[in-house]
Parts: C-alpha cells; structure tokens; sequence
C-alpha cells in the first residue's frame, strides 16, 4: 500500500495573502519548493513541516495528513 503526503499549503498560503515567493523566503527554501510541495511531488522534512506549521500557528496535522 503506498501511502501519500496530503496538504493544504496552498490554501494556507491564499488565505494569507502570499506568493510561493514570500512563503518560501519566510521559510528558508525556494518557490519551487513550495511549488513542490503544493503539488504532491515532494513531501517535506520534518523539519520544515514543523516550521510550516509554526509560520502558520497550526497544528502539523491540520496541515498534513497521510492519504
């Protein structure tokens, strides 16, 4: 069974009013990660999903979730 990384970063992002740019500045990596990530195509270390979660005063599982 393959199991996969879910988010809702780009809402997030949206509702926040910020670029992939700006986000991924705030964050220490690059537009194409955030871009990557939005996508499904990269599933973030854990340390960045802590640092997401903290940018945004979330929950990590509110976030992400296994699919």
């Amino acid at each position: 069974m393959v199991v996969k990384v879910q988010n809702k970063l780009r809402m997030l992002r949206k509702m926040n009013d910020l670029t992939q740019e700006q986000l991924g500045e705030a964050l220490g990596v690059t537009r194409h990660t955030i871009l990557a990530i939005e996508n499904g195509k990269y599933e973030p270390s854990v340390a960045l999903a802590l640092k997401i979660a903290l940018f945004f005063k979330m929950p990590l599982e509110e976030i992400f979730w296994l699919a």
